[in-house]
């Protein structure tokens, strides 16, 4: 019986095909669309085996080919081609059909097109998922907007793929949760990587101590895969020690040491901290890790300061280098959480005002934050830095008003 299909993915680039099977992995019909057919027939020649596909070479095909209400995931570039995107699917969809944006669009887009979209009768879901390739595949962290009807009809299906966390009790929660209206989805995405630019200058810091130090990157490795059993537990620890542990396949020699010291970014640092000086919210870590990574793109510029000035060689002078570990250790702990911290600041009002430009015209906007997070730890072995910024920390809501 070829039975229509109970959700549509559209782009079929990494994260979107990863997505797709991550799907079709979890029992559901999945509907595939692309741009270039090329890749859908990629996706089902390559991973057809792994669950129900339906692919689809013209978008009437492929919308027609999904169940009432539709369900409609789009992994296509932020910007210009999902707004593309949507104007082709506008004429073809019926009354509470959803359509989710799974990239990472800026918020205020998101607000423009989830207005937009529901004046003509439908939904529109601005959502961050979090994860990369690999957990788009596995399992991310998804942190949907948009109406609370949207997520009755999308939301059982994104918890169900969602990574899930166990509780202390044995109980499992999904790592999935509605955020609030319009933009608030993308809106607590673009903190999350923001929190994540400081993660990852800190610890990139970090192991330029410890080489600074005499370690070497494999000792290097070490040190931060037995942090990876402590308070420090997380992804971005445990990917650290592995890519030290690289060899670069053309030269033999460590792979760290081979890679460009250029840093690129696509936007979601910049826009947190953008986004908080509109709020007068103080985020210096989290800024600095941007002007950090603006600073790398300046290759040039560092190669001539290299040349004419002088400056520190990097090399630290270390008695106890068990010690001088140990301290490394414990300022990389308590820099994460003023990154966290930062990230999701408490507002003692609860409501703060911004204006923003919207579509060429001025409008206010009015955004409420509510934040849920743990008391600050109060000793190096609390537990509360072992989970990345989730989508259960913050909640954005947008008030219409004057």
């Amino acid at each position: 019986m070829n039975e229509k299909a109970e959700i549509g993915v559209i782009g079929m680039a990494v994260m979107g095909s990863n997505l797709a099977r991550n799907l079709a992995h979890h029992g559901y019909r999945v509907a595939l669309f692309n741009r270039s057919p090329e890749r859908t027939d990629r996706v089902v020649t390559e991973h057809g085996a792994e669950g129900i596909f339906r692919p689809a070479h013209e978008l009437p095909e492929f919308v027609a080919s999904i169940e009432r209400p539709r369900r409609i995931i789009l992994m296509v570039k932020a910007g210009d081609a999902t707004d593309a995107t949507i104007d082709s699917l506008l004429p073809l969809l019926d009354p509470d059909d959803v359509i989710m944006d799974g990239g990472n669009s800026l918020f205020t887009d998101t607000i423009r097109r989830e207005e937009r979209v529901r004046a003509q009768g439908f939904h529109f879901v601005g959502c961050g998922i979090s994860g990369g390739e690999v957990g788009a595949l596995e399992g991310p962290a998804i942190m949907p907007g948009g109406t609370r009807e949207s997520y009755q009809i999308l939301g059982p299906v994104l918890e169900d793929i969602s990574a899930h966390v166990a509780n202390p009790d044995g109980s499992v929660d999904p790592c999935c949760a509605w955020m609030g209206p319009d933009g608030a989805g993308h809106f607590v995405k673009m903190i999350h990587n923001g929190i994540e630019y400081a993660d990852m200058q800190v610890i990139g810091e970090a192991w330029m101590l410890l080489r600074g130090a005499g370690l070497s990157n494999s000792e290097c490795a070490d040190v931060f895969a037995e942090w990876n059993t402590g308070d420090l537990d997380s992804y971005l620890i445990q990917i650290t020690a592995e890519v030290l542990r690289q060899a670069d396949p053309r030269t033999g020699a460590d792979l760290v040491d081979v890679i460009a010291d250029r840093a690129l970014m696509k936007g979601t640092g910049t826009w947190t901290v953008q986004t908080a000086l509109d709020l007068s919210c103080p985020v210096n870590g989290i800024g600095e890790a941007v002007f950090a990574r603006a600073t790398s793109s300046h290759d040039d510029l560092r190669r001539v300061a290299r040349a004419a000035l002088r400056g520190p060689d990097g090399r630290v002078e270390v008695a106890d280098r068990g010690a001088f570990v140990e301290n490394v250790r414990r300022a990389l702990w308590c820099a994460k959480v003023v990154s966290y911290s930062q990230g999701v600041r408490r507002d003692p009002h609860r409501r703060t005002q911004v204006r923003l430009e919207h579509q060429g015209r001025r409008r206010r906007a009015h955004l409420a934050r509510r934040v849920h997070h743990p008391r600050p730890p109060s000793r190096p072995d609390h537990p509360g830095l072992r989970r990345r910024p989730g989508p259960r920390l913050i909640h954005v809501r947008r008030l219409r008003g004057a």
